[in-house]
């Protein structure tokens, strides 16, 4: 049986809320899955979607500009409606691959056009479907023109 996420040491995670963490040994998890089958296909599934979910992160990052990406990315967080996103720009830049202030000035133009508003730690979604067909048109903004900023 493969090692599954065995690789984690140096690795470490941030939760933005109060969390419960376990912690199973790999015999445990061995056990786990041989015996139950739909345990097994039901973490295959995830780890389908979570190779989904990377590889639309991975395409964004590469062939999609600053303010799609930040677009696209506050939609997904918020939902379908108004929401709340705990995020500080610091943490949002390294979801989208670029500066923190880069993503300022996009959150800045974003609020010019009513879609959000940013307090710290959070930034309150107005209209996520507004903020997805930005993300879908390509989300070039009158701050950044559409041109990506990444980190060397």
């Amino acid at each position: 049986m493969p090692e599954l996420g065995l690789r984690m040491a140096g690795s470490g995670a941030e939760t933005l809320e109060p969390s419960v963490l376990c912690l199973m040994s790999r015999d445990d998890v061995r056990h786990l899955l041989l015996g139950d089958g739909r345990i097994a296909a039901r973490l295959a599934a995830k780890l389908g979607e979570r190779v989904t979910e990377l590889e639309r992160r991975l395409e964004d990052a590469v062939f999609r500009p600053v303010p799609a990406r930040v677009a696209s990315t506050l939609a997904l967080l918020a939902g379908s409606g108004d929401d709340d996103v705990r995020l500080t720009h610091e943490q949002l830049a390294d979801l989208v691959g670029t500066t923190r202030e880069t993503v300022t000035k996009v959150l800045g133009d974003l609020r010019d056009r009513g879609l959000v508003t940013s307090r710290r730690g959070r930034i309150r979604v107005h209209d996520s479907r507004a903020l997805s067909d930005l993300a879908a048109s390509g989300g070039s903004t009158a701050v950044t023109g559409g041109h990506t900023s990444r980190r060397a």
